[in-house]
């Protein structure tokens, strides 16, 4: 074979890894582990575009290159197939979601494959549908559903610990976090019926059910997380979304708020998403008071982290979810601010928080002032307070904070200035650029002196103490759906029971429909015979969200053939934890956050032996599409070439941009006119105005697409240019975490350097043209500059600046006509983690006996990379006189006397006047003469 057929090549090797299972992980190892994670994907019928392999290659590559220095790998791929887009195509066309899941990890598994992705064989078998893998997901919950948490040892513990303390004490001495109201003894524990003890632990267990608010869409039938709602509709499809209670089931997550903050301490991540989660946790350190209401009997509770502002409060604020507001509002103010709770409940929390327009109802009640007699707040209801956050009421500064100075300026309500020598501008918005004034015992504090003093005067008046909030809120663990993990629950005179473990897996039923039940039930509420059982209980009808299973799959790949255990306990203190997870910053909360909790309660409860997953995070960047297009006259069948667009416009004459398919598009933007005029039958006798007898389009750069026509299938790129090719070209595009958009021009410069590389090993006559013998100090110097690079790159994941390193190595080798076996060997072996097809081939070419896969990463030899000696050229006047070779490491003043005492020079500056001497260093030297 002397061309370089690419295909033949792949096919092979593929096959060879696939055969001899070239990358399974070995379970017993001496050898020192490397765990390599891309976050878990979710088979979509799109299949991949070429924007999807960026991180997957990038893992690849350092999968491949830390087996090559000796440690027992493990680079898995499975698939998160439980979701709404395969239920959603379900009720569209009735077809089963397994039926479409598997036919989309089958395309899946053969795009991965033809990257030739080195993944841990039977990985891809892996998904969250099949019933022995939420099988676990099921047991799993079940161990939280049967956990509290213990304040006191600062963990989650067994129910049955909980259960003996109500035995022992009742309630006295508990400390645990919980949504108990009463209180009771050991014996009143003793007397409670069984049902009445385990409604009393359903507030307490970890995984509890209750009923919240939450984003109901109708059209979909089904509760959307914030994240899956924009601007009042859903992000599929579009659908309107609405605030309703629903009986949901929930972890408490707040019980690890702090454990999940100084975790992030523990981690290698990126600074903005270790901020992002330190900000959806948001804890804040501050009071909880209390404000008596005029003319009633209720008051209203707030947090704020600066009670020592209380004095400069002129307004107070409870979210329209509130219950107060509807028992306070005044009756001529019922109807309209009524009707203003009902349009704000239905908002998202991320748009009332993002939305810049002021809203708002005053009540018609006033609060009383706990300082000041005699004074009364107005008390307002405003989308700007979320319920679920602190209190779901505030204490309303205006001179202290931004938001409250905004609204009181909008209503006129008065902004009283509490500080010392500053106004109610911007400035005054932290509160801290001056002292407290006016504010009785508080008068002349620094910030930091008044915050406690404020705390012990609420105490001491018996109205409020001091305490830490948290934004984070128990995420909400239900979906109405099919498609998705039935919970191992039964319902009796409707409180939840678990199910024996031994009735695990619960697998989802056949259905009929997967239209929602009714009352916002999903579609197991149709299956009656399934949710109804014999004995009068019920079936739980939600199924769990996408989340559960890719809480904790990370776990499950080292073990996939359990069927004792989710996890084997020595595989897991072997492999865990990640050691590199890569993925997208789209998970910086959501995914990241839940697994997170996941891993602690599984180590609280002994399960496993670390309560961190993913030591080191790092986020790729988006390959981005390279849309291109026409320009076609308004109203006419006429298409204009870019370069004549100016002067079409210049005559007045409107012209559109159209996407055209960027496959009819070659690398210099010349469009196929044949392609584009049979694309659509409106196109055939289109007109199209030419540039130099070519139609040249334009582009602009945006998300990759088929809206845009602007989406590359890797399959046809491997196809015209090799695997190889597309995996070198996607790590030259920029750096890893960087945005950058996909272009076919520099798929040309990598396919180049490829075949660069097969000729050098191989002659036309398709014979080795690489030869024995020593190498010299030049070639072994670019060979360890090499290795060098290429190894601190990888390790830095700088994957671009290594492949341009491989350039630059063949370019330097060859100008030395250099093909020696000693330097290029090595040069295949830090090749192969990029391009592993053309590296096997000719490492085999090379005789070697095995794999390339399994050989070792050439040393690194820093003694090799210095440079003994440099030759200057030495000018006179700007015309070089002479070459002078130096040690590399001699200074200048010594450069400068060894060239004036050069014989060559010396015969030229005799009798002369030498104004200066100029050393540029390992460059030239340059003599400045007179006379």
């Amino acid at each position: 074979m002397s061309n370089y057929d690419f295909i033949a090549i792949e096919q092979k090797w593929q096959a060879f890894w696939k055969e001899n299972r070239t990358f399974a992980a070995h379970q017993d190892s001496d050898k020192l582990k490397y765990y390599v994670l891309d976050m878990f994907p979710y088979p979509s019928g799109k299949g991949l575009h070429v924007g999807h392999p960026l991180g997957y290659i990038a893992t690849d590559i350092v999968a491949r290159y830390k087996r090559l220095q000796g440690y027992n790998v493990l680079h898995p791929m499975g698939f998160d197939a439980f979701g709404l887009p395969a239920e959603q195509y379900a009720i569209d066309t009735g077809q089963h979601p397994a039926v479409t899941t598997d036919q989309n990890v089958a395309m899946f598994t053969r795009q991965l494959e033809r990257i030739g992705l080195a993944h841990e064989p039977d990985s891809h078998s892996m998904r969250t549908c099949d019933p022995e893998y939420y099988r676990w997901t099921q047991w799993i919950f079940l161990r939280i559903f049967h956990s509290w948490y213990n304040k006191d040892t600062d963990k989650a513990e067994p129910i049955a610990s909980l259960v003996s303390h109500f035995e022992a004490h009742g309630t006295d001495k508990l400390n645990a976090h919980h949504d108990y109201a009463g209180s009771f003894t050991a014996e009143e524990w003793k007397g409670f019926s069984e049902e009445e003890q385990h409604k009393i632990l359903l507030d307490f267990r970890l995984a509890y059910n209750a009923y919240t608010e939450v984003n109901w869409c109708p059209a979909l039938g089904t509760v959307l997380a914030n994240d899956e709602v924009v601007n009042g509709v859903s992000e599929r499809g579009g659908h309107p979304v609405v605030r309703k209670p629903m009986r949901q089931w929930a972890f408490r997550m707040k019980a690890y708020a702090d454990r999940l903050l100084d975790g992030l301490n523990q981690v290698d991540w990126p600074g903005p998403i270790t901020e992002q989660q330190r900000n959806w946790i948001g804890r804040s350190e501050g009071a909880n008071f209390y404000f008596e209401v005029e003319g009633s009997d209720a008051t209203i509770e707030v947090f704020s982290t600066r009670p020592d502002t209380i004095f400069g409060a002129s307004f107070m604020v409870l979210a329209p979810e509130h219950p107060l507001v509807a028992e306070l509002v005044s009756a001529d103010k019922r109807d309209e601010v009524m009707e203003y709770v009902e349009w704000a409940k239905n908002r998202t929390e991320v748009e009332r928080q993002q939305e810049k327009k002021i809203t708002g109802k005053f009540t018609g009640a006033y609060a009383k002032h706990p300082f000041k007699e005699g004074m009364q707040i107005p008390i307002w209801t405003a989308d700007y307070v979320l319920w679920g956050y602190g209190t779901g009421a505030i204490m309303a500064v205006p001179c202290g904070d931004e938001r409250d100075h905004a609204f009181a300026g909008h209503f006129g309500i008065p902004i009283p200035n509490i500080f010392h020598d500053i106004d109610t501008t911007e400035e005054a918005y932290t509160g801290k650029t001056g002292t407290l004034a006016n504010s009785e015992f508080l008068d002349g504090l620094a910030v930091a002196d008044a915050i406690p003093a404020a705390i012990q005067a609420l105490e001491a008046k018996g109205i409020g103490t001091g305490t830490i909030n948290y934004r984070l809120r128990d995420p909400n663990f239900s979906r109405q759906r099919y498609w998705g993990e039935p919970f191992p629950i039964v319902y009796r005179n409707g409180v939840p029971y678990p199910l024996d473990e031994s009735e695990l897996p619960l697998r989802l039923p056949e259905v009929a429909s997967y239209q929602p039940g009714g009352d916002g039930e999903g579609p197991l509420a149709n299956v009656t015979d399934w949710v109804n059982l014999p004995d009068g209980a019920r079936r739980e009808t939600n199924t769990m969200p996408g989340y559960a299973g890719s809480s904790w799959y990370f776990l499950r790949y080292f073990d996939l053939q359990n069927n004792d255990a989710f996890v084997d306990g020595d595989r897991e203190k072997y492999w865990m934890n990640v050691d590199l997870y890569l993925g997208g910053s789209e998970h910086a909360v959501g995914h990241l956050l839940y697994s997170r909790f996941w891993t602690k309660v599984l180590f609280d409860l002994d399960l496993i032996s670390h309560d961190e997953p993913f030591q080191k995070l790092v986020n790729q960047g988006m390959i981005q599409g390279r849309s291109s297009l026409v320009y076609r006259l308004r109203d006419t069948n006429t298409f204009v070439s870019k370069g004549l667009v100016k002067q079409y416009e210049a005559e007045g004459k409107l012209l559109d941009p159209i996407h055209v398919p960027v496959q009819y598009v070659d690398g210099n933007d010349v469009l196929d006119t044949d392609q584009f005029k049979a694309w659509r039958e409106e196109y055939k006798n289109a007109e199209l105005v030419l540039e130099d007898g070519k139609y040249v389009c334009g582009f602009q750069v945006e998300k990759m697409s088929k809206r845009y026509h602007n989406v590359v299938n890797p399959e046809d790129i491997c196809n015209d240019y090799g695997a190889d090719t597309l995996r070198l070209y996607e790590m030259f595009l920029g750096p890893l975490e960087d945005a950058k958009p996909w272009s076919m021009q520099g798929i040309e410069g990598a396919s180049r350097f490829l075949r660069k590389v097969w000729t050098t090993f191989i002659d036309q006559e398709g014979q080795l043209a690489i030869t024995d013998g020593q190498p010299n100090k030049d070639e072994l110097r670019a060979l360890h500059v090499l290795i060098g690079k290429v190894q601190h790159d990888i390790e830095a994941l700088s994957l671009n600046t290594a492949v341009s390193e491989f350039m630059k190595f063949l370019n330097e080798v060859q100008k030395q006509k250099s093909r020696k076996r000693a330097i290029f060997e090595p040069f295949l072996l830090t090749l192969a983690p990029f391009a592993p097809h053309i590296a096997e081939e000719l490492w085999e070419r090379l005789g070697n006996p095995g794999p390339i896969a399994n050989a070792e990463w050439p040393e690194y030899i820093e003694s090799h990379t210095k440079v003994a000696s440099i030759t200057y050229p030495v000018q006179i006047n700007g015309k070089v006189r002479a070459q002078l070779e130096v040690d590399a490491d001699l200074g200048k003043e010594d450069i400068e006397q060894a060239a004036l005492a050069h014989p060559d020079i010396q015969s030229w500056i005799e009798g002369k006047n030498i104004r200066k001497v100029i050393v540029v260093p390992k460059r030239i030297v340059n003599l400045v003469v007179q006379g």
